[in-house]
């Protein structure tokens, strides 16, 4: 669907208007019921609309998005609550180192480089993974640029319909948006799995993180998560020696 035929070359262009049309989708779909959401809460705590749809564009990731607004409505400090969003978007660096053998951005200009490593969340690292294969080399920075632009201008448009929305939509079904996007992660997890470390990370993450609560501590993703993804590396590991010739 996304190859071009390779007797006639694309633009760069005409890759980022088929990047825009790969972010008409599903993923869209669900990332703009999740802002929905957050653009409600933004209102509720009086964030402006302004700097809602601003927060939107500059932070992109949901749960930070969350934190700002958390934060600040709750009287925290603009130092506390912008170092609390800086460490919880440092999870987002992996997604951005796995999406760039795939990119191939030698000799594009720096700032290509950091709007492409800006536009990488949930919903683009994962249709990135899934899309970017299909995609001839040339055409993959132009294409991805336009699948994160389309997504982000979604989600900002679904913050001021959530903003709009405020004292509408029942406050249940606002938290409930929220969670749309990582449950399409989740998902998506299972589906693009490809190899027997990603399936034994996942399975690891579940078992840990019942284990991880019952420390009390509120760190149990951290537990599940590292721990989990370190016992899958060592089992793959101790996997390929076993079936090593």
């Amino acid at each position: 669907m996304t190859a071009a035929p390779s007797s006639v070359p694309l633009s760069q262009a005409a890759w980022y208007r088929r990047g825009l049309r790969a972010a008409v989708a599903l993923p869209a779909v669900i990332l703009g019921a999740t802002f929905i959401g957050i653009g409600s809460v933004c209102a509720d705590y009086g964030m402006p609309l302004a700097w809602a749809m601003l927060a939107t564009l500059l932070i992109w990731a949901g749960p930070a998005h969350l934190i700002l607004v958390g934060g600040l409505g709750s009287g925290g400090s603009w130092i506390a609550v912008g170092l609390t969003v800086w460490l919880s978007s440092v999870r987002l660096l992996p997604m951005v180192v796995s999406l760039l053998p795939y990119l191939r951005l030698q000799g594009r200009h720096p700032v290509t480089a950091i709007l492409c490593a800006h536009f990488v969340a949930i919903s683009a690292w994962v249709e990135g993974l899934r899309l970017l294969p299909q995609v001839d080399g040339e055409g993959r920075v132009p294409f991805f640029l336009g699948l994160g632009s389309g997504l982000l201008l979604s989600a900002a448009v679904a913050t001021a319909i959530g903003y709009g929305l405020a004292g509408i939509i029942p406050a249940f079904l606002a938290a409930g948006l929220l969670f749309l996007t990582p449950i399409f992660f989740l998902l998506s997890l299972f589906t693009t799995a490809r190899v027997v470390s990603d399936r034994l990370a996942i399975g690891a993450g579940f078992a840990g993180l019942p284990l991880g609560a019952l420390t009390g501590d509120g760190l149990e993703l951290l537990y599940a998560g590292l721990g989990g993804g370190t016992l899958a590396y060592a089992a793959a590991r101790l996997h390929r020696r076993m079936i090593a010739p």
